[in-house]
């Protein structure tokens, strides 16, 4: 798709080291994505003229820039949960197309699990009590609870069970186990999923995401830098981004997600459709979360996730949609706002660089379409990129 004057490509992604990284520290893992990033593309780091980053700092992409010795002339700190990437792709591409940059880093890192093993943060996270949230803070409603009240709600509506969440869990698993850089690859049945301890209900402990360190890193650039790139370009398609409520009480409906809308938009401007595509990367903090996103996405209709995602449908190996074929955020990796994980993993599959995950089209070949969908906060925001190659 032509956005302004140029077309725009992903053409360097990376990961900084994951899983247990006690003796990094967030802007090493952001210095080591970005690193990798740039070694992937073959491109100079004095390209780069546009850099975003969020979640680190006061001044994210002016310290982490300053960290990393960018001086870019156009940056961007959107910082909406989850899909904080997504979204920042989306801006970062119309930049480009636009003329206002010509190469765009994005760039995160966290030691989220280091922190907490070592005492520096709670396993809880706390999102303040002022603002719209003061209303409900005062209740004990954390973050899982919300998502869990949403879950609760989808099964009173549609009648969705708890075997069917857990199912997302069991096949996010099979695809962890052809990915040798996640964190957990042992195979999971639904049994396990349910006899786990319960968290929020419905969701025990396998229903929720694990915590990770980890970073991640993604170079976009325009079509004439391309030519001199060391990797083939994942172009970017459509881009949309929606939000919703703040409050829960504000939320008019549990059972949808701004996917909804994100999701209608990334395809009309893609100018394709959810049949098309060959995978799913989506946002995975919870179980409910995919399914629901799938919904929203217009895999399938409303009130029909559970059935949807059961027969291995989302598996890299047996399924008709493989959905988080590097294991999500509940198998491979979850270090906060794991959004940028997600255009890393679709990139790499639409350039034929999984391996043993690898997802092939309908024709045998490699994939030619995908979308990666992040949410974040309480599915107050969602951010979708309709990704392609050549």
């Amino acid at each position: 798709m032509t956005r302004g004057s140029r077309n725009v490509a992903v053409v360097g992604v990376a990961l900084s080291d994951c899983g247990g990284v006690p003796d990094a520290t967030p802007y090493t893992l952001h210095a080591q994505a970005a690193r990798r990033a740039l070694a992937d593309a073959g491109l100079p780091r004095r390209l780069i003229d546009g850099f975003a980053s969020a979640g680190l700092g006061t001044l994210a992409p002016v310290e982490v820039a300053d960290y990393l010795g960018l001086r870019p002339t156009w940056v961007d700190s959107t910082s909406v949960g989850g899909a904080t990437w997504e979204v920042m792709a989306a801006h970062a591409a119309d930049a480009i197309a636009a003329g206002h940059a010509n190469a765009v880093l994005l760039a995160y890192g966290s030691t989220a699990r280091s922190d907490v093993k070592a005492g520096r943060r709670t396993g809880t996270l706390s999102f303040g009590g002022r603002g719209p949230t003061q209303f409900e803070v005062p209740y004990g409603h954390t973050l899982i609870a919300k998502y869990a009240m949403a879950a609760r709600r989808h099964m009173v509506e549609y009648g969705t069970t708890a075997e069917q969440l857990a199912q997302v869990a069991v096949q996010a698993r099979a695809n962890a186990a052809l990915n040798p850089e996640a964190m957990f690859r042992d195979p999971l049945t639904v049994d396990d999923v349910l006899s786990g301890t319960v968290i929020a209900d419905p969701f025990t402990k396998l229903h929720c995401c694990l915590r990770s360190d980890g970073g991640a890193a993604v170079l976009l650039t325009a079509e004439e830098y391309v030519r001199d790139c060391r990797t083939p370009p994942v172009w970017i398609l459509g881009t949309g981004e929606a939000v919703s409520h703040a409050a829960m009480s504000e939320w008019e409906d549990f059972t949808v997600s701004p996917a909804a809308a994100s999701g209608r938009l990334a395809f009309e401007r893609a100018g394709v459709g959810p049949p098309e595509m060959d995978f799913a990367q989506l946002y995975d903090a919870f179980t409910y979360m995919t399914l629901v996103t799938l919904e929203d996405l217009g895999f399938c209709g409303k009130g029909e996730g559970g059935a949807y995602v059961t027969d291995a449908r989302l598996t890299v190996t047996d399924g008709a949609l493989p959905v988080n074929t590097d294991g999500g955020g509940l198998s491979a990796q979850h270090p906060g706002m794991r959004g940028l994980f997600l255009l890393v993993e679709a990139v790499r599959q639409l350039r034929g660089e999984a391996g043993t995950r690898q997802v092939r089209a309908r024709d045998g070949g490699l994939p030619r379409l995908g979308v990666a969908s992040g949410t974040g906060g309480w599915f107050c925001s969602s951010g979708t990129v309709v990704l392609g190659r050549n």
